[in-house]
């Protein structure tokens, strides 16, 4: 039962680094750049939902809810104040802004915040379901997580597929000059893209510390970064490669923590990413773009 709990607990964490790998892959398939300030707004969600339910009172999917919804507003302005401007400018120079964002996003929440640690309460409880008379135990968290990201998955799927401005980013991914020309408005669907995704991140940073419930403004780092690899990992822009990489990047980390080392689980995890990069570097479920000379 021990292999099953722990193949269990690999699926939660997975899940949570897929709808942050999600939000990942959408402005990169999208806007064709790497948000990297998107770990941060993982943490800003997480401190709104923890300061809606502790000074406004509002119930637990309330504090979600409202979480969403003020970094939804931040990642708008995220992308109108610093990405906007360079649009046009060398990917080095949008790389820089975003850990310039990061590290600003970091120090505001110190500010706010300090860097005394809080107690994260969980949004659905701290219940479990017991099967096999009690040798196996799921607790609510993870089954809202996992929930949480089939539904996010699925509804992702039909939007892009479905919808007129799913249609728009599916356009501009491919070619957001010839877009415009089809009289698509290039900045305004990026900029619902950076808003789709910090929704997610708010949900990400309620899930992550309804199961880890330790809260401090370097919260989102470390799992945006590993969350970034489960997007390349899975094929950075393919919204079914930001779920297969985040699942197996959870699991292999508990894995390697329950049965080879709890301090070297991070490296298996980069290390596995190498190997499956070498082999395939466009990632599980990446394609190969040809470029046009």
């Amino acid at each position: 039962m021990a292999f099953l709990n722990n193949l269990i607990s690999g699926i939660s964490l997975g899940s949570v680094y897929a709808i942050i790998a999600l939000g990942y892959t959408m402005v990169y398939g999208i806007a064709k750049m790497l948000n990297f300030a998107h770990g941060d707004v993982i943490m800003i969600g997480a401190y709104v939902s923890f300061c809606a339910t502790s000074y406004m009172g509002l119930s637990p999917l309330l504090s979600v809810v409202f979480a969403a919804a003020v970094c939804t507003a931040l990642g708008v302005v995220i992308e109108r104040l610093a990405y906007k401007p360079l649009r046009e400018a060398a990917s080095l120079a949008v790389l820089i802004t975003a850990i310039g964002v990061s590290y600003f996003l970091q120090n505001a929440a110190l500010l706010l915040w300090t860097a005394n640690p809080k107690s994260f309460s969980s949004v659905v409880g701290n219940g479990s379901v017991s099967l096999f008379d009690g040798g196996l135990s799921i607790s609510h968290v993870t089954l809202a997580t996992v929930a949480a990201c089939v539904i996010i998955m699925v509804a992702l799927t039909l939007f892009t597929g479905k919808t007129k401005m799913g249609t728009a980013m599916r356009a501009v991914s491919e070619d957001k000059g010839a877009a415009q020309l089809m009289g698509i408005n290039v900045n305004t669907t990026i900029s619902v893209t950076f808003a789709i995704g910090s929704a997610l991140a708010a949900v990400a940073g309620v899930l992550l510390c309804s199961a880890y419930p330790l809260l401090v403004p370097t919260t989102g780092s470390m799992p945006g970064i590993k969350a970034f690899t489960a997007a390349v990992f899975g094929g950075i822009g393919s919204i079914p490669g930001a779920l297969l990489g985040g699942l197996m990047l959870g699991i292999i980390e508990i894995m390697s923590r329950a049965y080879i080392s709890m301090q070297l689980s991070d490296a298996i995890v980069f290390a596995v990413l190498i190997v499956v990069l070498l082999v395939k570097p466009d990632g599980l479920l990446g394609k190969r773009r040809n470029e046009k000379v």
